[in-house]
């Protein structure tokens, strides 16, 4: 299985057996990865501002695309930000480059997590969408551990064409996701 790239896994063996199990009337309906959005929050840096630097080397090395700065849309006095400041980096990932990450997230990285008993079934926001928090991007074997200046967490979001979490879980698990058993 993780010899077949993750596309056509999905056009081969995933798509048909999503058809026949929910029994769809056009192919059009079979559940598919829409997009998969990683997002590093950086709260520490309002007061480091080399951190964006690094989170920016840190997310370009895992997914091969450049990300993107998020600033804060509004300023709360109690977190000490002000509207306009950089809190973030984010890559929105599509096509080729979302496979081979999705690939690399599910056969090198989570297995590479420690102590891992496999990723919550239950994460799904209701719409067939998947979010998995990752706490450190030491996982991945891009990143190398002296190049880093700190460890940071982040969070990959996995949106799918699913209607129901149902559909959602069960693409994710034809193509391999490691859940956990309950």
């Amino acid at each position: 299985m993780a010899d077949k790239p993750m596309k056509l896994l999905y056009q081969e063996e995933v798509a048909p057996a999503l058809f026949k199990e929910f029994s769809y009337k056009s192919t059009m309906q079979v559940p598919r990865v829409n997009k998969i959005v990683v997002n590093i929050g950086l709260g520490e840096a309002l007061d480091n501002a080399k951190a964006i630097e690094f989170a920016v080397q840190d997310l370009t090395a895992i997914t091969g695309q450049k990300p993107v700065v998020t600033k804060a849309k509004k300023s709360i006095a109690g977190f000490k930000l002000r509207e306009g400041r950089s809190i973030g980096v984010k890559v929105t990932l599509r096509g080729e480059r979302m496979w081979s990450f999705l690939a690399r997230l599910i056969h090198i990285a989570l297995p590479r997590t420690r102590d891992f008993q496999g990723v919550s079934p239950d994460a799904f926001d209701g719409r067939g969408n998947y979010t998995l928090g990752i706490r450190e991007q030491l996982i991945f074997p891009e990143i190398n551990y002296d190049k880093i200046d700190k460890i940071r967490g982040m969070e990959v979001s996995i949106v799918t064409s699913a209607q129901t979490d149902e559909e959602g879980r069960r693409l994710l698990g034809l193509l391999g996701m490691p859940y956990r058993r309950n």
